[in-house]
């Protein structure tokens, strides 16, 4: 039988048919290096969506709630940033970030909702 190594350290392998990394510490290097974002562009546009599914989640602790669009940008929210769009059939548009969403309503008011996401 071949001799498995770590593809972290290189290592040996010893353990469970099925073990993958010599230790804990190798196995977090090796995903924490696979799953940085590389980019300044795409640590940034994170960064952004993060903030702003903060501010929603802040805000909306009822899961449907109105607020000004005063208090939102009073939060530092970004209307540039969201992850999706839902159109309804009447036309209303909600921006989404994540499960947090939130529409445009007469008045510069802003209807945010909670949208149930599991899969």
């Amino acid at each position: 039988m071949e001799e498995k190594k770590c593809p972290e350290c290189g290592r040996k392998i010893i353990g469970r048919a099925d073990k993958k990394f010599c230790s804990d510490g190798c196995r977090n290097n090796y995903n924490n290096t696979l799953n940085k974002d590389t980019k300044n562009l795409v640590r940034n546009i994170n960064n952004r969506l993060r903030k702003n599914y903060r501010i929603l989640e802040k805000l909306n602790t009822k899961d449907k709630t109105k607020v000004p669009k005063e208090r939102l940008l009073r939060e530092d929210f970004n209307f540039k940033f969201y992850t999706s769009q839902y159109v309804t059939k009447t036309g209303s548009v909600y921006n989404y970030v994540y499960d947090q969403g939130y529409l445009a309503l007469e008045n510069d008011w802003y209807l945010l909702v909670k949208t149930d996401l599991r899969m």
